[in-house]
């Protein structure tokens, strides 16, 4: 390691994380605009032509808002349960590439890469820095002293910890498929066909997991308004509550990047278009674009479910995760594995053995949930 490598290393990671600040400011007007337009509203539209000045705005509101803290608060963890939120936010996508080596650039007499980091480990990385998120989330509310911050962050450990398991598991399935943990092989694995097509059911329980990670709705029990008065941020203003709703968004654009990373194919093309001019091969420029087109698409199918699904009751929550996504994960990685064991072992075609015992594991686990809701009304009846 250099000095080069040094400066390199830290100018990436400054201008990535000057990246991720803006896609935060523009993902809440993108949210609030998609909202409005879903339940027929107009949205912001006063700051700024079409109201894209409204995320400044805001800033600067929240930069002068006056910051109060609790008299008998833990006023060190207080100020830094928000750092502790966003941190794990911003670093957790150091490892994720986002166009092919064949379109690195030579600057300054060296050749630089379009990621921050190339680990041999990258899935495991990314597994460990996701699990310190909910650290800063119970510190938040403890540190807070209230009684009802304390409640929100000690629901929101509970469910971090809980859908972490079906998360581990579906990031199990995906280095099952691709033979390797380090996100560049398994962008490249991809190139055939992407994860997602052979294990579809995995990808929804991936999806479904990091939605109760970020506390996104439906499973937004942490800042249940109706009954935790917020939650663990309800102590918080100014900037440091600026913080926390900062680490919610950027949390979202991290699951979006590494959906699109592990599941949809990273900057690769669709398999359909491999060998065409839009490839990635023949015009390696296409790869970051073929990347934001998918991040842009799941956070907008994010602000979609937020916009349609009711949250659930809490006990229904843990059931869920517990007793839905935990066994059907395990299912499916044993079932990818014996998929990917007989196309190695006897022929090619037996991969495809694996999305269809998916689809039908899958399916029995919704009839299971159907029937289950179904007693449970006629025993209320």
């Amino acid at each position: 390691m250099t000095l080069a490598h040094v400066i390199e290393w830290l100018v990436k990671g400054l201008v990535w994380v000057l990246i991720l600040l803006g896609g935060f400011a523009y993902l809440t007007l993108l949210e609030r605009r998609s909202l409005a337009r879903i339940q027929v509203r107009i949205g912001p539209n006063r700051a700024g032509p079409w109201g894209l000045l409204q995320p400044i705005a805001d800033a600067i509101k929240l930069i002068f808002k006056e910051e109060f803290m609790p008299e008998h608060a833990d006023k060190l963890l207080f100020t830094l349960a928000p750092i502790i939120t966003l941190t794990p936010a911003l670093v957790i996508t150091a490892v994720v590439p986002f166009a092919p080596e064949t379109a690195n650039l030579n600057l300054f007499g060296r050749e630089i890469t379009w990621y921050i980091a190339d680990l041999n480990v990258g899935v495991l990385y990314i597994m460990s820095i996701a699990s310190i998120a909910v650290y800063g989330v119970v510190l938040a509310g403890w540190a807070s002293n209230n009684k009802y911050a304390t409640l929100g962050g000690l629901r929101s450990t509970a469910q971090m910890i809980s859908y972490e398991l079906a998360l581990g598991l579906s990031f199990a399935m995906v280095i099952v498929l691709a033979g390797s943990t380090r996100l560049l092989d398994i962008v490249e694995s991809q190139t055939e066909m992407w994860f997602a097509v052979l294990q579809p059911v995995g990808f929804v329980i991936f999806l479904i997991a990091t939605l109760a990670e970020v506390n996104r709705a439906p499973f937004d029990m942490p800042e249940a308004e109706q009954e935790l008065a917020s939650g663990y941020n309800v102590e918080y203003g100014g900037m440091k509550f600026a913080l926390l709703f900062m680490a919610e968004y950027d949390k979202m654009i991290a699951i979006c990047i590494l959906a699109a990373s592990l599941f949809l194919g990273g900057y690769r093309e669709p398999w359909f278009l491999r060998d065409t001019v839009l490839g990635v091969n023949q015009t390696p420029w296409l790869g970051p674009l073929y990347m934001f087109i998918k991040v842009f698409v799941l956070l907008f199918g994010m602000i979609w479910v937020r916009a349609t699904w009711p949250r659930i009751r809490y006990d229904r929550l843990m059931a869920f995760g517990w007793k839905v996504l935990l066994p059907l994960a395990l299912v499916l990685v044993f079932l990818t594995s014996i998929g990917i064991l007989l196309a190695e072992q006897i022929h090619p075609a037996w991969l495809w053995a694996v999305p269809l015992t998916s689809l039908v594991a899958g399916l029995i686990s919704i009839a299971g949930i159907y029937a289950s809701l179904r007693s449970k009304e006629y025993a209320r009846a």
